[in-house]
């Protein structure tokens, strides 16, 4: 297996994957439509993430729904990691048609090139999310296991955050495995449990094995500070370089499985490369829950500014309250554990955003889109 295809190769996740993957011999082909909202107007300038791809790779600009530049992007490749998706979660509950044009169809139709037209493709990577699960595991205290679906609005308006069962008890979050039930809260959590279901039909039909990564929270060097609908710490970054204080969401302790950029990519090319992985779901995770609110507090004593951290009730209709992976799988199937924790993580990710140029604050215009469409309730 010599010839990658990265759709999706030049955003975070993408970029990065590509030049591990150049440095360990691969020859990579990266197909990228290149969107406004993660690499701003004239990329060929002002995208980091662009920029630093190009002429290491070979880029084709087209868009994952579009035939001809799937049919022109598979041509001699070996295998396929499609990273190729819309990936805010708020923003998909109001931006449904967008969402599932690009991550449904767009997935469709990579599957149906796949099928119809001759090709070499032996492997096909996809990149999922934890949002498949919407919230996580939980144990109530009789010691069972229980799948809570949405958190109900009136309490959460009422200040109750915390999952409760049908009595009011409070329940306790559980790492969530692989086998958990899948029950997406968000549009985007639907999208993506679609492609992992089109992917589990079809590659066996067409003897491509297939792998399914259902990332956490991945954060790292390299990630857009432009995008403010997605990557926590790049938006909790923007706002504290540019003075504005921090409002922490809910009652600031909903939590999150924080994985660096670099334990994800190491992941990513074991699952290409290990034959143990063919055919397997796996989480792609630290296992550790933390919370918004310390993330908040760790960048602001990382930059050094005078900024408040306040939490503020508000909160956003499809968000989880906890999820944190199960590893387990990912230990047995990649033979890999993550090596960064989120202390050096954070170290790393903070220094590298102070050598790069003060951006603009877009996520005040974004928190109140999402308070127009009705939700973001304050």
């Amino acid at each position: 297996m010599k010839n990658i295809l990265i759709t999706g190769g030049a955003g975070f996740i993408g970029s990065s994957l590509a030049l591990k993957l150049i440095d360990r011999g691969y020859s990579v082909t990266v197909l990228d439509c290149l969107s406004e909202q993660i690499h701003t107007k004239n990329p060929e300038f002002n995208s980091p993430l662009y920029r630093r791809i190009l002429g290491v790779v070979t880029f084709i600009k087209g868009d994952i729904t579009n035939r001809f530049d799937i049919e022109k992007a598979i041509e001699n490749q070996d295998a396929i990691v499609h990273l190729a998706a819309e990936t805010g979660t708020g923003q998909s509950m109001y931006e449904i048609e967008r969402y599932n044009k690009v991550n449904v169809a767009g997935t469709a139709l990579l599957l149906d090139v796949l099928v119809n037209q001759k090709n070499r493709v032996k492997k096909f990577v996809l990149a999922s999310s934890r949002a498949v699960y919407g919230e996580g595991k939980y144990q109530n205290s009789n010691a069972e296991i229980v799948f809570p679906a949405h958190r109900n609005l009136d309490l959460m308006q009422k200040g109750i955050f915390e999952m409760t069962d049908q009595n009011g008890e409070i329940l306790h979050p559980l790492p969530t495995s692989e086998d958990f039930k899948l029950h997406p809260t968000s549009f985007y959590g639907l999208t993506k449990l679609q492609q992992e279901q089109m992917v589990k039909l079809v590659c066996p039909t067409i003897a491509v094995d297939f792998v399914i990564l259902r990332y956490q929270n991945v954060y790292g060097a390299e990630q857009s500070l432009v995008n403010p609908y997605t990557g926590i710490l790049s938006i909790f970054s923007t706002q504290i370089l540019n003075g504005k204080n921090i409002n922490v969401f809910e009652d600031g302790l909903p939590t999150r499985d924080f994985i660096n950029i670099e334990d994800t990519v190491e992941a990513t090319i074991r699952s290409l490369e290990m034959d143990a992985a063919n055919n397997q779901t796996i989480n792609v995770g630290t296992g550790i829950a933390t919370t918004v609110q310390s993330v908040a507090e760790n960048l602001v004593e990382k930059y050094q500014k005078n900024v408040d951290v306040s939490v503020s009730g508000n909160f956003r209709i499809g968000d989880i309250r906890h999820n944190f992976a199960d590893i387990s799988l990912m230990k047995k199937f990649l033979n890999f554990e993550p090596k960064v924790s989120f202390q050096q993580g954070i170290q790393s990710f903070t220094e590298w955003v102070l050598n790069q140029p003060l951006l603009g604050n877009n996520f005040e215009a974004s928190i109140e889109e999402m308070k127009q469409k009705g939700f973001l309730k304050t």
